[in-house]
């Protein structure tokens, strides 16, 4: 029988999150109709996680080169990464979805046929249509343009937690920019990056349904087009909910589990 200390400890969300989850997976089970709409929206589930990965690794690649910029030790380049990060973090996600996908993928496509139109050997590069940048790339190019500027935060304050005596010590020892990088400020960095960089790929999960603004095929989407020619709004939204919750939830709870072990291993070194 469990302890009061026990109890005191429980998560209560937790169990009745369960319960919620429990609830509409037995509808699913047990209910035919819930069993069509399950059916249907699992052709969506793999865009979404297509999505959300090609976004997030994007994002963090896009967003470190940015965050490294802001420590140049030209003030142009650190004004330049200041100015792309305040910017971005500034236009809500929705509307940078529509720009890049109606105003900067035709620019960057005129760009791409300007270039070929110079006196350079391309091999096999010919010129493209607009059409060739599907709008499920664009989608991505969005979410990942966006999430950079917040990442590049993230990483900008790993590094800074990492003492300048280190830094100063390395460059004393002879070691070049990017052996300190890589040997000293990198292994410390990421440490403190982590959870919160997972907090982010958590919440690009659930802005990775804005997509579905595009007609790009993801849960969001199938679930609109369900209810619209079934009327079954209840049950398909309930269906809906219950898949970005059966991902963000599982993130989450790793995450928790994942900052817990690091707190353990720095506790033990």
């Amino acid at each position: 029988m469990p302890s009061k200390h026990s109890l005191k400890k429980l998560p209560w969300w937790l169990l009745a999150t369960v319960v919620l989850g429990a609830l509409l997976g037995w509808n699913i089970i047990a209910d035919q109709s819930y069993q069509d709409i399950t059916r249907t929206l699992s052709k969506g589930l793999l865009t979404t996680i297509g999505v959300t990965l090609c976004a997030f690794i994007l994002a963090s690649l896009l967003g470190l080169a940015v965050a490294m910029a802001g420590f140049s030790k030209w003030r142009l380049v650190r004004e330049i990464s200041r100015f792309y990060i305040e910017i971005l973090r500034g236009i809500p996600v929705l509307v940078l979805l529509f720009y890049i996908a109606f105003v900067g993928a035709p620019e960057l496509i005129k760009l791409w046929n300007w270039a070929l139109q110079k006196p350079i050997e391309w091999g096999w590069l010919d010129k493209a249509r607009t059409r060739d940048f599907t709008l499920l790339w664009r989608a991505i190019l969005a979410l990942a343009i966006s999430y950079s500027a917040f990442i590049a935060e993230v990483f900008r304050a790993g590094i800074q937690e990492v003492g300048k005596g280190q830094i100063e010590a390395a460059q004393a020892l002879g070691l070049s920019g990017w052996q300190r990088f890589r040997l000293i400020i990198w292994p410390q960095a990421l440490r403190k990056i982590l959870p919160p960089l997972g907090n982010d790929f958590v919440a690009l999960i659930k802005d990775s349904s804005l997509v579905s603004v595009l007609g790009v095929q993801d849960i969001t989407q199938l679930g609109k087009v369900y209810s619209s020619s079934t009327f079954q709004f209840f049950e398909t939204y309930n269906v809906v909910a219950f898949m970005y919750l059966t991902l963000t939830l599982s993130l989450s709870l790793l995450i928790r589990a994942f900052e817990k072990y690091l707190r353990r291993h720095e506790h033990h070194r």
